[in-house]
């Protein structure tokens, strides 16, 4: 299994920026390596994507020196292996609402002895024609990455158990779902919900944990880097949507 750079890069104490991608153009993927980001995640909750388009998105993130992340749809171990057996080196696994919770996304995401993921001879494994499954195992453990979306104000009263939990590598605010469920939704600029993302900053950060969040705009991940966040992300039609607006407003100009 190859070195999980984004992992690693966190463990050196670095910041590292993604996007989230919800539909199955692979090309696209690939295009993305030319531009810088450190990671991608391939979101199999809010789009399209099936097993099958994130591992053929695996395979072009790998080509250009890329981090594939998958979003699953849910915290259930099967649904969690068939995302990992793609390549996938890494999973975000939403509403992580308790402790319990956290231990089902890591078991099902680690091998023996940290968890209980099926093993077979997948692509994530190079089809068994790789190193030897005992190696695979050793390196996948050391190399997945487990992040935790913490989208409800239910997951705040256990937030410090939760990102003790050992395997959870990032505690994700989700900023979307945690506004709905404090009764604010399409408003996350809210005073309650702004109030309740800082808490969970300073507890995760307490924790020695890595903070993570989606943004919208290069001002906001910004302001959350300043605030402490590590692993920042953004959805790529922010991105895009801008982009091509600014574009048009002065070519028609």
């Amino acid at each position: 299994m190859k070195t999980n750079t984004t992992k690693a890069k966190l463990a050196a104490g670095g910041t590292v920026h993604g996007a989230f991608f919800r539909t199955p153009d692979t090309s696209l993927i690939e295009l993305q390596g030319f531009l810088g980001w450190d990671f991608l995640v391939l979101d199999g909750e809010h789009g399209t994507l099936q097993a099958r388009d994130i591992e053929d998105q695996a395979r072009a993130c790998e080509l250009r020196g890329l981090t594939a992340i998958a979003r699953v749809t849910t915290n259930d171990a099967p649904t969690i292996l068939r995302f990992m057996d793609t390549g996938a080196q890494g999973a975000h696994i939403p509403f992580i609402n308790t402790v319990d919770d956290a231990e089902r996304a890591v078991q099902a995401i680690k091998y023996h002895p940290r968890g209980q993921r099926g093993l077979a001879g997948i692509r994530a494994a190079e089809f068994g024609r790789g190193a030897p499954l005992s190696d695979y195992v050793r390196a996948a453990n050391a190399e997945t990455l487990v992040v935790a979306q913490i989208e409800t104000g239910q997951a705040i009263g256990q937030l410090s158990e939760i990102a003790k939990v050992d395997g959870v590598d990032v505690v994700f605010i989700g900023p979307n779902d945690l506004a709905h469920s404090l009764g604010h939704a399409g408003h996350i600029g809210h005073p309650e919900v702004q109030d309740a993302m800082r808490r969970i900053a300073d507890i995760v950060l307490a924790c020695g944990k890595v903070l993570g969040l989606m943004v919208y705009d290069s001002a906001g991940a910004r302001l959350w880097r300043e605030r402490g966040a590590r692993y920042i992300t953004v959805p790529f039609e922010s991105v895009l949507c801008p982009a091509v607006k600014q574009y048009l407003e002065v070519a028609r100009s």
